[in-house]
């Protein structure tokens, strides 16, 4: 019982934030995701030294994008379906899928690679080489996983759940993205 109360502080501080400071709660705990999962994928991918050029770059978007674009998203989306009635749920189950996933892939193809200090030339050929894969891998794997934080998460974590189900896939994406690379350096 004695671990329990420090969990609970822990988790009565962060729903603070989180109701305080929305935007800034999910932004540095999208970082702190991402950069945690990039890193986890590096280390199943058996780097026997951490690219924290990758790490940065995984950081940087979870600040800038992975918090606060599903942010406004889901906050814009839900206005905008207010009086949808009970299929609310499941239109912005098929935006977040067919909208949101497309957007939102394309923007971290390209940024990562650029934060990670490669050129626009590199960066959209990466992205043009990985966009369809991976968003179909995405439709595939985690319309189960979105479709459940859809329609049994409350709105307030609903970023929350989706930067855990992102901790997965960033390290499904991180695999491919290094791939990738490599075949691009080799081409090149």
């Amino acid at each position: 019982m004695a671990l329990s109360r420090p969990v609970y502080n822990l988790l009565g501080v962060y729903f603070e934030q989180l109701f305080n400071h929305p935007l800034r709660t999910k932004s540095i705990t999208s970082s702190v995701l991402a950069t945690t999962a990039n890193y986890a994928s590096q280390k199943i991918g058996g780097a026997k030294k951490v690219n924290r050029n990758t790490l940065a770059a995984y950081g940087m978007f979870g600040l800038i994008f992975g918090g606060s674009f599903p942010h406004y998203f889901y906050k814009y989306v839900e206005e905008f379906l207010q009086n949808a009635g009970k299929a609310k749920q499941m239109y912005l189950f098929i935006i977040e899928r067919l909208v949101f996933a497309p957007m939102y892939q394309a923007i971290s193809l390209y940024f990562l690679s650029r934060f990670e200090g490669n050129n626009h030339e590199f960066a959209f050929k990466n992205l043009c080489k990985l966009y369809w894969p991976l968003l179909t891998a995405n439709w595939k794997y985690l319309s189960l996983f979105v479709f459940i934080n859809v329609k049994f998460v409350p709105p307030m974590l609903r970023v929350l759940v989706g930067n855990f189900i992102g901790f997965v896939w960033v390290l499904f994406v991180a695999s491919k993205r290094r791939k990738a690379a490599e075949a691009l350096a080799k081409s090149s």
